[in-house]
């Protein structure tokens, strides 16, 4: 069935849920005339979304981001050494940014909190897991709809990533700010990742199958440590800008 000349799949077959009908509209071919009303239109969503995200993040001061699952809870080990490292980045001069979201994303607001830092919670719409934790600052809590705008938030405001243990999305995270390192589209900043048993199949994958091929460079591997501890993980953050100075990112 079309309305003003957009089909809406959902009034094709009402027993879909929201999410599937999402889905089965996103497949579709689009007319002509959706792709003039929707989609030349969405430029400006996008650009609010930057002009809001620089506007309230431009003066926040150095901050880390910390990633991680959003299913871990409370009483997982990695859950409480990231609340851990927060508080103790806080200590030494830094806000954190995380996700806004549960599980990792929660722990290091709420280590933040506990030291009475900055926390700031960039936050998604998703249909599932997430939603804003309590230990967000009110003044620094954020919701997009798109993932590369708030990526863009995370990589400019940041001064160094903490890396959990986590899944695509956490994968994502790293990925994208090694390769902006690597391609000096910004400049180096400490990345972390926390958990050498966790990290280590992909870590040994990226010498024995991205260094053996030729797909990366001997020096890539320098563009992150790895760390077991939250005293590491602070004191690499620290001796990096013990040496340089903080800069906004690009």
């Amino acid at each position: 069935m079309e309305i003003d000349g957009i089909r809406d799949e959902s009034l094709i077959n009402p027993e879909l849920d929201v999410n599937e009908t999402k889905l089965h509209n996103s497949f579709r071919q689009k007319t002509w005339d959706e792709t003039i009303a929707k989609d030349s239109w969405m430029v400006f969503k996008v650009m609010a979304e930057f002009v809001d995200g620089y506007e309230k993040l431009a003066k926040i001061g150095p901050c880390v981001s910390i990633f991680g699952s959003a299913r871990l809870k409370p009483e997982n080990k990695y859950y409480e050494m990231a609340v851990d490292i927060a508080e103790k980045i806080t200590k030494i001069g830094f806000g954190i940014i995380t996700g806004g979201g549960p599980g990792v994303m929660e722990a290091g607001n709420k280590g933040a909190f506990n030291a009475k830092g900055k926390s700031i919670g960039l936050n998604i719409d998703l249909p599932f897991e997430q939603h804003f934790n309590p230990y967000i600052n009110k003044s620094y809590s954020m919701n997009f709809d798109y993932f590369f705008v708030r990526k863009v938030m995370f990589v400019k405001y940041s001064q160094g990533f903490v890396v959990m243990p986590g899944g695509f999305g956490t994968l994502d995270e790293l990925t994208e700010a090694m390769t902006l390192i690597q391609t000096n589209k910004i400049g180096k900043f400490p990345i972390v990742l926390v958990g050498s048993e966790f990290w280590g199949g992909l870590l040994d994958w990226f010498k024995a199958t991205l260094l053996k091929e030729g797909m990366i460079a001997e020096d890539d591997l320098d563009l992150y440590r790895v760390v077991d501890t939250a005293d590491e993980a602070v004191a690499h953050i620290k001796a990096f800008y013990d040496k340089y100075s903080v800069n906004v990112n690009f």
